[in-house]
């Protein structure tokens, strides 16, 4: 894993001060514009040109105590939804669940530092309860809120971000946004892992970035947000440190027919849209509703 703490400090020791912070995009409504009589006026426009994607900021992620997360919403999430934080199962205050184990409704009153899109802390959010954690095909937890996502966006106007709903395709250009750090990490979806396997756990159709994304310990929950559209596709967790094949810290790489790979420096996530099915009326998790293949208790 991207250690959550034991990890992060050791790697800001390591990384000193030449390390610059990720450079975040203009605040939310910071413009520069040009007076309408000197704009000039477009001729032509392709039928087939595209828009721009818009940079990735840190609006909507958060800092845990010690890893990064984001609040997000199914597409069909209503403003008075209580929102959802989304990690990883390995930074849940109750400890690494272990293989075969899955939380669902566990009290909670974990506190999060939301950040704007700058990356400075604007409040703070406190969980009702985990609405769901495990470390068993996936890594990943989800966070109840105490807060609406409309009552976030009125007291601090930030959205959450929106989780994908299809699978994510090799070659996207992503940003990995770290809330822990306020750094962000850009790269490329390099392919995906029928099994990837680290210690005790094993995690399934994982992604795997191209070398550019060296995450760290710190990074553990961060979405992984694709630039085109600025939706999650991912949850950042892991990464091979120092080579080794298959042990804590330094997951291989199992093929359908059971060869192993290792990729030393090679860091990965685990996808999230294979979470919207499970994601009811009220953003409950159900995980009874059709489609829903996330590993139950």
């Amino acid at each position: 894993m991207n250690k959550p703490l034991v990890g992060a400090f050791l790697a800001a020791l390591l990384l000193g001060a030449g390390v610059a912070p990720a450079v975040a995009a203009e605040p939310a409504g910071s413009t520069s514009e040009v007076p309408a009589e000197a704009a000039p006026q477009p001729q032509y426009t392709a039928p087939d040109a595209v828009p721009a994607a818009k940079a990735v900021t840190f609006a909507g992620t958060v800092a845990l105590s010690n890893c990064s997360g984001s609040v997000v919403r199914s597409p069909d999430a209503a403003p008075t939804d209580p929102a959802l934080v989304l990690s990883n199962g390995h930074c849940m205050e109750s400890g690494f669940p272990g293989p075969g184990e899955v939380v669902v409704d566990q009290p909670s009153s974990r506190t999060f530092t939301l950040l704007n899109a700058s990356g400075s802390g604007v409040g703070t959010l406190r969980a009702s309860k985990i609405a769901y954690g495990t470390m068993t095909d996936t890594d990943l937890s989800l966070y109840e809120l105490t807060s609406t996502y409309q009552q976030i966006e009125d007291s601090y106007g930030i959205r959450a971000l929106e989780l994908e709903t299809a699978h994510p395709t090799a070659g996207t250009a992503i940003t990995v946004a770290s809330g822990y750090w306020k750094r962000t990490y850009s790269c490329d979806i390099d392919g995906f892992v029928h099994q990837l396997k680290e210690g005790r756990w094993t995690w399934k159709d994982s992604v795997r970035y191209t070398p550019e994304c060296r995450t760290i310990g710190g990074t553990s929950g961060s979405p992984v947000i694709d630039d085109a559209t600025g939706k999650v596709v991912a949850v950042n967790n892991t990464g091979n440190e120092s080579g080794q094949e298959c042990t804590d810290n330094n997951p291989c790489e199992v093929d359908e027919n059971g060869e192993v790979t290792v990729r030393e420096g090679i860091n990965y996530a685990q996808q999230t849209y294979n979470m919207v099915p499970c994601i009811g009326a009220g953003s409950k998790i159900d995980l009874t509703r059709e489609g829903c293949a996330l590993p139950k208790p």
